[in-house]
């Protein structure tokens, strides 16, 4: 019965997030003909950045983001085998009395909460700091999906309504319609390196400001802490820049749609550079601060930096970390994930049947759902993590970053540059790669499992005897 539950919400989450892409196309096309109508031809950038900007930031990665709060809630009560989020309730609505609803009044009740709680303020704070804290933790996570291709760049005039609708309007239709806010930046991934690194300042003005010693204490933790995996977190996506030659999402995500070995394998980041996505996913968690990375708001050592910020001030916060979720799982699946493209080897040309037999539109909106399917399984793998490891120590953190990730980030651009060198046509790559995804998965398999030792009694033999076994009294 559950498991037939949990289908039909996973086939009903993928039919709306289908409609949703076809949606979007549609309007982010509107916003162009819009604007060509305005401003004259070659401005439906403008109108497709604005509604790109609504529909995938603002509407879905929000969504998102706020959905993962219950999300995290209750799969943390499945793998703890507790009772979930039940207890709000619509009781005012007749039908809805006493029904927990899978837990969605939760969702509700959180954003009412924050919105209407009381913003206490601490009277010895800095307060130009004190409330640019939150703005700089939230606003460089916020901006990070820009570059993100989420689905194909099609005309205009391949999507329906879109040519009569440019007619009326006396626009053409002739323009690329891409679900990205900023498509073809030259500086991709250099922009997510760079605001990306801004996070840091909102730690550390939230503890500072604060004036709480326990506050600041976290922020330097968080701050270090960040700085620390920054490095890693660049270095590991070198090997990627040098197989693609560019550092444009879009380039990167076409160039996984070619197959490696004559087409049987897609070249995926993760076939070409395994270390490279094991480093990158290690410290963009990391960077996260997200358990098993949480020392800095680890209630069992430190309260936190931003103890003393309540309301929405604490909301800014809270969903930031929901948000670094959504956009470290669209940038993994962008560089080695293949993108948008399906989890095909190329030889077998799916794509381009589907572009032939059922048009440009539907294969667009397809790969669309395809990079939204792989997004959520990104989520859920770190929802996985968060509730399976417990929290490191502060040196062990530190210790892994410059010691563990920054060596080995290092080492593999090194044998990245070497490979390609050797062989252009990154099928030797490609074929190292494989060995060292079989040796990750076969030392993973093969580690030994550590069970408890006994429990003795001071001065008990260590060699007891054994009623099971016939030999005790």
């Amino acid at each position: 019965m559950r498991a037939a539950l949990v289908t039909s919400v996973i086939i009903g989450i993928l039919a709306l997030a289908f409609g949703a892409v076809a949606v979007f196309y549609f309007l982010a096309a509107f916003g162009g003909v819009v604007t060509e109508a305005l401003f004259g031809a070659g401005r439906a950038y403008i109108g497709m950045a604005v509604v790109n900007t609504l529909t995938l930031i603002l509407g879905a990665v929000m969504i998102i983001a706020s959905m993962l709060t219950l999300a995290e809630r209750k799969w943390s009560a499945m793998m703890q085998d507790r009772i979930g989020p039940n207890r709000a309730r619509f009781s005012i609505i007749p039908g809805l009395k006493n029904r927990p609803l899978a837990g969605l009044p939760h969702f509700l009740a959180d954003g009412i909460k924050m919105l209407t709680k009381e913003d206490v303020v601490p009277g010895s704070v800095s307060r130009t700091l004190y409330a640019l804290g939150p703005m700089l933790a939230f606003a460089p996570v916020f901006v990070l999906f820009a570059v993100v291709p989420v689905a194909p760049a099609i005309p205009a005039a391949e999507i329906p309504f879109i040519a009569g609708i440019a007619d009326a309007f006396g626009a053409s239709a002739a323009f690329p319609v891409a679900l990205t806010v900023a498509p073809n930046l030259d500086i991709g991934l250099l922009y997510i390196f760079a605001f990306a690194s801004l996070a840091v300042y909102g730690t550390s003005l939230a503890g500072w400001a604060s004036n709480n010693r326990f506050a600041l204490l976290g922020g330097v933790r968080g701050a270090s802490q960040m700085i620390a995996y920054e490095i890693a977190l660049g270095l590991s996506l070198v090997g990627c820049m040098m197989a693609y030659s560019s550092l444009q999402l879009e380039t990167m995500t076409a160039a996984q749609s070619v197959g490696v070995f004559g087409g049987v394998l897609p070249a995926w980041g993760i076939f070409l550079q395994p270390f490279g996505f094991l480093l990158f996913f290690t410290a963009a968690f990391a960077e996260t601060k997200r358990a098993p990375f949480d020392a800095p708001e680890g209630e069992s050592e430190i309260i936190g930096y931003f103890v003393e910020y309540s309301g929405m001030r604490f909301g800014l916060f809270m969903i930031s970390e929901f948000m670094e979720i959504v956009v470290l799982s669209g940038v993994v699946v962008a560089i080695f994930l293949g993108g948008f493209h399906l989890p095909l080897p190329p030889a077998w040309g799916v794509e381009q049947w589907i572009a032939a037999n059922w048009g440009v539109f539907p294969l667009a909106v397809i790969l669309g759902l395809t990079f939204l399917a792989k997004l959520g399984i990104l989520t859920w793998v770190q929802l996985v993590i968060r509730w399976t490891m417990p929290r490191f120590r502060y040196d062990q953190i530190q210790t892994l970053g410059w010691k563990v990730l920054l060596p080995l980030a290092i080492v593999n651009i090194v044998v990245t540059g070497v490979l390609i060198l050797l062989d252009t046509s990154l099928d030797l790559l490609a074929l190292v790669g494989i060995v060292q995804l079989l040796l990750l998965v076969g030392i993973t398999a093969l580690y030994p499992s550590k069970r408890p030792t006994s429990v003795r009694y001071s001065g008990e033999s260590t060699a007891a005897p054994s009623v099971a076994s016939g030999h005790g009294h």
